[in-house]
């Protein structure tokens, strides 16, 4: 098995292509070990020290460390960690994959502008962050401001206000005339 490893805009954050698929759908954020105890696979990556989260895509997976450890001492032990759980035949999650789309669901009077909201990051945005190892999620809108959940890569990183209000903010208000600003939400 051979997997390769793409740097993310996040310094923190390394993506990891195990050239098999992750996760048959969706996507699954584990920001601490606790929250990984679902998942075989987060489970032997947290084994690692220094791991602070693990995030899996349908192709990949991505772990941010500790801010003081270098990723060449953390990578090899990484690495160690997705090949024996891809060679153990184990779920990449107990129970199977989340089936939802990671929205927060919503309903009244806004739910058309909603609509219109989840289709393009399911289109749009989605898709280019996900090549960087991370994940944006529809978590509100309320009175033109629309809230985001950033997941993986995408969490912590330097450009991500950037990327919300530069990319996002912009993509949405230009199609959709009622969203006047993007927030984030932890």
């Amino acid at each position: 098995m051979f997997i390769q490893t793409e740097t993310t805009p996040n310094p923190a954050t390394l993506k990891f292509l195990p050239g098999e698929t992750v996760l048959d759908n969706g996507t699954a954020d584990f920001p601490s070990a606790d929250a990984g105890a679902v998942s075989p696979l987060a489970r032997r990556i947290f084994a690692v020290e220094g791991v602070n989260g693990v995030f899996l895509g349908r192709d990949f997976v991505t772990v941010t460390k500790a801010d003081e450890l270098p990723w060449d001492h953390l990578k090899p032990s990484v690495l160690g960690a997705i090949m024996e759980h891809f060679q153990s035949g184990a779920p990449a999650i107990e129970g199977g994959a989340p089936d939802s789309s990671g929205h927060a669901d919503h309903d009244g009077p806004d739910a058309e502008i909603v609509v219109q909201i989840k289709e393009l990051l399911d289109t749009r945005v989605r898709p280019a962050v996900a090549q960087d190892g991370g994940d944006i999620t529809f978590h509100g809108f309320d009175r033109g401001v629309v809230y985001l959940h950033m997941q993986g890569a995408c969490a912590g990183c330097p450009s991500s206000t950037l990327t919300l209000k530069m990319g996002i903010e912009n993509l949405l208000r230009h199609y959709i005339p009622e969203v006047v600003e993007v927030r984030p939400v932890a």
